[in-house]
């Protein structure tokens, strides 16, 4: 049995991947998840990373 292949957008690269993982309503693929990790605060990068992860939202609660 074939097994279909779903893309999401990143929100940090804004690229159409398979793989990643879900921070609240951002999908971030596992390219970026890597480079986040592997990235130090006197990076110029850092802080473009810090800029895109604060469009991770939480999601609202409804009760």
């Amino acid at each position: 049995m074939e097994q279909a292949t779903y893309l999401q957008r990143c929100g940090i690269c804004e690229e159409e991947k398979a793989r990643g993982i879900h921070l609240y309503t951002t999908f971030i693929c596992t390219e970026c998840e890597h480079n986040m990790i592997h990235t130090e605060p006197r990076e110029e990068k850092y802080n473009y990373y810090v800029k895109k992860l604060k469009n991770a939202t939480k999601p609202k609660l409804y009760s």
